[in-house]
């Protein structure tokens, strides 16, 4: 009972919008009445998809490396660790293929 005495004192210094309710937007309130005006806009990124792609590969076969080298990783109940990182460079290299003939939204990243 006195956690709950705490833990409505706490919010009631910093109040919660009802749910629903639209939250504030850096920049002012719209005054318009226009839902858009007054929103943030997303950074460009500038790191492409084909790039990520490429490093989880490359990741996949360190760690495939990694269970091939030591047999302790690769027996008893864990005889199946091996397929992880294949399964993990074969669907990487799905997405790969994917991303470079540019294929419907990825034909940019």
């Amino acid at each position: 009972m006195a956690q709950d005495a705490g833990t409505q004192a706490a919010g009631a210094a910093d109040p919660q919008p009802p749910v629903g309710a639209p939250l504030p937007v850096p920049g002012g309130a719209a005054s318009s009445g226009h839902p858009l005006e007054g929103t943030v806009e997303a950074p460009e990124v500038t790191l492409r998809t084909i790039r990520v792609v490429r490093w989880g590969i490359a990741l996949w076969v360190l760690a495939l490396v990694a269970v091939l080298a030591l047999p302790s990783l690769r027996e008893g109940e864990r005889d199946w660790w091996v397929w992880v990182p294949v399964a993990g460079i074969v669907l990487g290299g799905i997405g790969h293929v994917y991303l470079a003939r540019g294929r419907g939204n990825a034909a940019d990243a």
